[in-house]
């Protein structure tokens, strides 16, 4: 019989985890959750046609790309996609940010047949989103990675400690850098996800970076909320 998972702790430090250890440390006292990829990796899913879909259930084997679990889709007001963006940037093919000593390549991200937005199949890499812009065009380009799982920290584990000022850089496939200089980040609930503000057209060219955050909920395995950092190019 397996015990029940302990509760979070309900005066948890927004933007970090509970007061009990990360689920990652607690494998070793919980060897089953070891058998499964937890809740508190990436939880992303974007409206796609005006609607917001869930999906299956947590996690996702490793080698394949997979939709958001249930309970993780942003719940706040659909909005439509952008018209497809003009062509003008070479593919991005790996990412840095010193400040956080981040470095690592970039998969791509498409949509699933239940229309969220695919989530990178290693927790050690991001992925760009492939229908948003590329970075350095016109408009929202999407970044996503995971905060962690069962093994230990993601990609995305320090994202929330970054600071308006800090740079990033997003390497194309010519060799060329294009940089980004952070001017916001945000804790969103996942009931209240601002779809339209993160994936919707902008004037300029700017760099979103999504993963998860917040208080760990081990009852369900998840993270109720999601990190959001916002950026522009730096001309």
């Amino acid at each position: 019989m397996r015990a029940a998972p302990p509760e979070p702790a309900a005066n948890a430090e927004p933007g970090r985890h509970a007061r009990h250890s990360p689920p990652w440390r607690q494998v070793a006292r919980r060897p089953l959750t070891a058998a499964v990829l937890l809740g508190g990796v990436l939880a992303m899913a974007i409206t796609v046609a005006g609607l917001l879909v869930s999906a299956g259930r947590p996690g996702h084997p490793p080698g394949t790309a997979s939709a958001a679990p249930d309970g993780l889709t942003p719940l706040g007001t659909p909005a439509p996609l952008p018209k497809p963006a003009t062509l003008t940037a070479p593919l991005p093919v790996a990412l840095q940010i010193p400040a956080i000593g981040l470095r690592t390549r970039l998969t791509r991200l498409g949509i699933t047949k239940q229309g969220t937005l695919q989530v990178p199949s290693s927790p050690s890499v991001a992925g760009w989103y492939t229908p948003s812009p590329r970075p350095g065009e016109i408009g929202s380009s999407i970044i996503a990675g995971h905060i962690d799982s069962y093994r230990g920290p993601g990609v995305f584990y320090r994202l929330r400690e970054l600071h308006p000022g800090n740079q990033i850089y997003v390497r194309q496939a010519d060799g060329r850098l294009t940089v980004f200089r952070v001017t916001a980040v945000h804790q969103y609930p996942k009931a209240h996800f601002p779809t339209a503000a993160v994936y919707g057209p902008v004037p300029d060219a700017e760099l979103h970076l999504i993963t998860c955050g917040g208080t760990y909920d081990y009852a369900t395995h998840t993270y109720l909320s999601n990190i959001v950092v916002d950026s522009t190019e730096v001309r």
